[in-house]
């Protein structure tokens, strides 16, 4: 294998959007998440609601239908 052609693997912070912080091995500095283990819902068990409207509902509600 050829030498100093990798870049440098390191153990670096992860930062979740809720406040979770945990160690995992990157060769970025820091990464930050949406969502991780402690948050989603798979594993929490708890559901989100998510609304996403249809496209003819957000149609109708844009011209007033």
């Amino acid at each position: 294998m050829k030498k100093d052609i990798h870049p440098d693997f390191k153990v670096v912070n992860v930062h979740c959007a809720c406040g979770n912080t945990f160690q995992a091995g990157s060769t970025n500095d820091e990464i930050k998440v949406e969502i991780c283990s402690e948050c989603h819902p798979f594993y929490t068990g708890k559901s989100k609601a998510v609304e996403k409207g249809g496209r003819v509902e957000r149609f109708n509600k844009k011209y007033n239908l």
